[in-house]
C-alpha cells in the first residue's frame, strides 16, 4: 500500500511539473518582413536587378505622363528616370521639333504632348535646387529652333504656344521668388531684355518683324498661358519694370496693340481712322490688368496717367475716336482719372472733344448713355466755382456743334467709302447727342 501510494505521488507530481513548463513556454510565431516602396531599390528589388538596357526598354513602352508618375515612386527611381530622359535616344524620340502643323487636331496633340513633358520635368526634378533644375530642363529645349526668338519664319507655327504650355505646367505653384529666378533665367537664355530694348527704342514702323516676334514670344510663352490674372499680372510687371514710362507705353502697344489680318502691327490705323472695339480690347484688358491694384510695386495713379498719355501718341497722335473707345473699354475709374487730370490742367478744348467722341462711341457700341452722363456730372465736380462749371458745359455744347459740322463737311466732299462712313457717323452723332441731352436733363430735373 505504501509503495503504491508513493508511485502515485511521484507520478502525479511529475505530471504537474510538466504541465507547468508547457504553460510558461512561449510559442514561436511566424515573422514577417515589410519592405516599403522607398526601400525597394536599396534591398534589391526587381527594377534594381535589371540591366539598364532592359530597364530603358520598359520605360520606352510607357507614355510621358506614365513616366512622370513613375518618377515619384522613390528617390532611386527619380534618379534613374532623370538619367533616362537625359539620353540622346530619348530626346530624339520624345522632344518633338515639328511645329508647322496644318490641322487643329495635330496642333492640339503637340501642345498636349508638351503639357505632359512639363509634368515629367516638374516631377522628376522635384528634389533638385531651382537653379540646377532650370539649367537641366532648359538645356534639353534651348536648341529647338521654333522655341527661339527670330529663328522660325513659318506662319502658323505652334512652337511658342507649346513652349508656353510647357513652362506654365512646369512652374505652376512655384512661389514668387522662384518665378523671379525663372524670369531671369529665360531672359539670360534668350537675351530677351536686349531684344526689348532694341524694339522699344527704335523708330515706329522700323523692325516690324522683330516687334512681331517679340509680341508672339512674350504673349504665347510668358503671358497668355496663365488662367489666373494675378499670374499674368506678375509676368507683365516683370517685362515692364526695367524700362522708363515712355518705353513701357511702347512695349504695351507692341504686345497688345491692334494686329492686322496679315499679321502685321496696325499702328498707323490708330492714327488714320476709327477702329472697332475688338482691335483695342486686348490693349484695354492689359491696362486694366496692370493697374487693377495700384499698390503694385512701382505703380501709382500718376504713372498710370503718364503711360496712357504716352501710349496715345505712338506712332503719332491717335484718331480721337480710338482714344475715346480705349477710355470706354478701360472703364469708369481710368476714364475719369484721365479726363479729370486734363480738366485740372485747364485743357477744356481737349476734354470736350474727347467727351463728344465718348458719347459717339457709347451710341455706336451699345453702351448705356447714362454712363456718359454720370461721367460728365463727376467731371463738373472737379471745377470748384459755378462760373468754371458753366464754362465747361458751354465748351462741351460748342464742341458738339463743331464736331457735327466737321462730319457734315467731310461727308459731302465726295463719294468715297470713307465719306459714306462719315455720313453714317454723323447720323449716329446726332442720335447720340439727343440721347445724351435727354438723359442729362432728366438727371438735372430729378
Amino acid at each position: 500500500m505504501v509503495r503504491t501510494a508513493s508511485r502515485n505521488v511521484g507520478k502525479y507530481t511529475s505530471t504537474h511539473k510538466s504541465r507547468k513548463r508547457n504553460i510558461h513556454r512561449p510559442r514561436p510565431r511566424p515573422t514577417r518582413t515589410i519592405v516599403t516602396r522607398s526601400q525597394c531599390l536599396t534591398v534589391g528589388c526587381f527594377f534594381h536587378r535589371l540591366p539598364s538596357e532592359v530597364y530603358h526598354m520598359i520605360l520606352d513602352k510607357m507614355s510621358v505622363l506614365e513616366i512622370s508618375i513613375f518618377s515619384m515612386v522613390s528617390k532611386e527611381i527619380t534618379r534613374s528616370v532623370v538619367e533616362y530622359i537625359s539620353t540622346l535616344a530619348w530626346k530624339n524620340k520624345t522632344i518633338i521639333q515639328s511645329f508647322h502643323l496644318s490641322s487643329c487636331p495635330e496642333q492640339r496633340s503637340t501642345i498636349g504632348h508638351y503639357r505632359d513633358l512639363g509634368l515629367l520635368f516638374k516631377r522628376s526634378t522635384l528634389l533638385q535646387p531651382t537653379k540646377e533644375r532650370l539649367k537641366f530642363i532648359f538645356s534639353e529645349f534651348s536648341q529647338v529652333p521654333c522655341f527661339r526668338l527670330e529663328q522660325c519664319l513659318k506662319p502658323g507655327c505652334v512652337g511658342f504656344l507649346s513652349y508656353g504650355v510647357f513652362l506654365q505646367t512646369l512652374i505652376a505653384g512655384w512661389d514668387e521668388l522662384e518665378c523671379h529666378r525663372v524670369f531671369n533665367f529665360v531672359c539670360d537664355l534668350t537675351n530677351l531684355l536686349q531684344k526689348i530694348e532694341i524694339v522699344v527704342t527704335g523708330k515706329p514702323g522700323v523692325r516690324w518683324y522683330q516687334k512681331l516676334q517679340l509680341r508672339l514670344f512674350c504673349r504665347q510663352v510668358l503671358l497668355d498661358p496663365w488662367s489666373n490674372q494675378m499670374d499674368t499680372q506678375f509676368w507683365l510687371m516683370q517685362l515692364l519694370k526695367p524700362w522708363p514710362l515712355v518705353s513701357q507705353a511702347h512695349l504695351l502697344l507692341t504686345l497688345y496693340g491692334p494686329l492686322l489680318p496679315e499679321s502685321t502691327l496696325g499702328w498707323q490705323d490708330l492714327v488714320e481712322r476709327g477702329l472697332p472695339h475688338s482691335a483695342l480690347w486686348d490693349l484695354a484688358r492689359a491696362i486694366l490688368l496692370l493697374f487693377s491694384k495700384l499698390e503694385v510695386k512701382g505703380q501709382n495713379t500718376n504713372s498710370l496717367v503718364a503711360i496712357f498719355k504716352e501710349l496715345i501718341v505712338i506712332p503719332q497722335p491717335w484718331h480721337v475716336e480710338n482714344v475715346a473707345r480705349l477710355l470706354v473699354l478701360c472703364g469708369s475709374s481710368l476714364c475719369y482719372t484721365v479726363l479729370a487730370s486734363k480738366a485740372i490742367n485747364g485743357r477744356l478744348l481737349e476734354i470736350s472733344r474727347l467727351i463728344v467722341y465718348i458719347i459717339l462711341v457709347c451710341e455706336k457700341d451699345g453702351y448705356h448713355m447714362s454712363w456718359a452722363v454720370k461721367m460728365v456730372q463727376n467731371l463738373c465736380k472737379v471745377f470748384s466755382t459755378p462760373p468754371e462749371r458753366f464754362g465747361f458745359i458751354q465748351q462741351l455744347e460748342n464742341m458738339f456743334s463743331d464736331v457735327t459740322r466737321e462730319f457734315f463737311e467731310f461727308s459731302i466732299t465726295g463719294n468715297q467709302p470713307e465719306d459714306r462712313e462719315t455720313f453714317q457717323s454723323l447720323c449716329i452723332l446726332l442720335d447720340s447727342s439727343a440721347r445724351f441731352h435727354t438723359k442729362f436733363l432728366h438727371m438735372i430735373l430729378k
